[in-house]
């Protein structure tokens, strides 16, 4: 799905924060979304989290164990908070060479870390699905 210039695939979960989530089995794969990504501009760094970190849903207010890390573009440095509450099973280590991925596939090669959700009934209920991501953009433009 599109809205305006930006891509919304359908099967992903969203945060308010511009993070998106695949579950694949009880895994969930998460990383920045279209949006994130074309706001941020040119991606030249990647701070990825530890795998083992334990990391918790994005709620308000915002704490240090919400972040997962951090993108850096020419223009700004964004964290990256966690969709979901877990643990970092696994970090896209191709984003340390290039980390352009971002930009130019934010939804499958510029993936950000897979992490093994320890509420996911629950904090799914938090996320936004394609259609309901799509309409919050539209009140954001």
């Amino acid at each position: 799905m599109k809205v305006g210039e930006y891509e919304v695939p359908e099967g992903l979960y969203y945060s308010r924060e511009h993070e998106w989530v695949k579950l694949e089995g009880k895994l969930a794969r998460m990383g920045v979304t279209d949006y994130a990504q074309r706001k941020l501009g040119d991606v030249v760094y990647v701070e990825l989290p530890e795998v083992g970190k334990q990391v918790k849903q994005l709620t308000e207010p915002k704490t240090r164990e919400m972040e997962l890390g951090a993108v850096e573009s020419i223009k700004a440095v964004s964290a990256v908070y966690s969709p979901l509450s877990g643990e970092v099973k696994e970090t896209n280590s191709a984003l340390s060479d290039r980390p352009e991925l971002v930009n130019t596939s934010p939804y499958d090669e510029g993936w950000i870390c897979v992490i093994g959700p320890s509420a996911l009934e629950d904090e799914l209920k938090n996320l936004m699905d394609a259609k309901g991501y799509a309409e919050y953009l539209k009140g954001l433009e």
